[in-house]
């Protein structure tokens, strides 16, 4: 895939904070188009999905947050991947809170129906939560649980009323903060988890190795969401929910680039960026460093 489809989606109404809706913008002022173009990519970045800002909403079901809403934003993301993907393209999407990951990969089950697609979730989180064992209500720390069918059935039907992923082919990296009803989840289903200590032991070679011989196994492709703060506050201080311990900028450099070199890849969210909390756009700009990476670019 030659063209990359840049797609915005500013929705903060997931998240327990605001300014991940000011994420997309601070990507695309840090350059990303420009160092896609110096690549050799064509890029057609088609603007953001509308999104409501919580201060014209109802909350809701304090257990679901703006789940209207929320599903509204997703819904328009599954079509607009889908008909990225019918087009032959890349879809390349720049959230937003971690929520915006149901419709990319409900997006992706609509296009590849033949095979199922692969994930690698790359987060300091789990995002494996159902409202009956979220501790905030907050659905960007509910996709990945909704993607694989577990939830509530408005967030598991976005795209069709079944799961749209498979555990045997979803693989989280880079954990180090989970509830224990997602606990319970993930050796219910048997979701594969590299946490930091798994890191540590066994080195980013292994470990990413592994995740894509595990994501990409009998699959159309893989999806890359990668949620900024799987990478230590103290390189990328801009996201919501930090955690002390995190990947290096290597080894999050590391990942991408290992994951261009198996030439799996077919999507990429690019998630929880909060301009509000960063230095300089320095997070964002790590960012586009590590999309750039994921397209190529190499030291020589």
């Amino acid at each position: 895939m030659n063209t990359i489809r840049v797609i915005g989606v500013p929705l903060d109404l997931g998240a327990g904070r605001r300014g991940t809706d000011m994420g997309p913008s601070a990507i695309r002022n840090a350059g990303l188009s420009e160092r896609l173009l110096e690549l050799g990519y064509t890029i057609r970045d088609t603007g953001d999905i509308f999104t409501k800002n919580p201060e014209a909403l109802d909350v809701g079901d304090e257990k679901l947050r703006y789940l209207s809403a929320i599903l509204k934003g997703v819904s328009t993301l599954a079509r607009t991947v889908e008909e990225s993907l019918a087009a032959g393209e890349f879809p390349l999407v720049l959230g937003g809170d971690h929520s915006i990951a149901i419709g990319t990969i409900a997006g992706l089950a609509a296009h590849f129906q033949s095979k199922p697609v692969g994930v690698i979730w790359v987060d300091a989180h789990g995002d494996m939560n159902t409202p009956e064992t979220s501790p905030t209500g907050n659905v960007h720390g509910m996709p990945l649980a909704a993607a694989l069918g577990m939830g509530h059935p408005k967030l598991t039907s976005v795209g069709g009323d079944r799961p749209k992923i498979k555990a045997a082919h979803t693989v989280i990296v880079g954990a180090r903060t989970l509830d224990g009803g997602e606990v319970e989840h993930i050796r219910r289903l048997g979701v594969t988890v590299f946490t930091m200590r798994d890191i540590d032991d066994r080195g980013i070679h292994d470990v990413i190795d592994e995740s894509i011989r595990i994501a990409g196994n009998d699959t159309a492709g893989v999806h890359v969401s990668f949620d900024v703060d799987s990478i230590d506050p103290s390189v990328a201080p801009g996201v919501g929910t930090a955690v002390l311990g995190g990947l290096t900028y290597r080894e999050a450099h590391y990942i991408m680039e290992s994951l261009h070199n198996s030439q799996r890849v077919v999507s990429m969210d690019l998630v929880e960026t909060n301009p509000t909390l960063d230095v300089r756009n320095a997070t964002a700009r790590i960012g586009v460093d590590l999309v750039c990476s994921l397209f190529g670019k190499k030291i020589l």
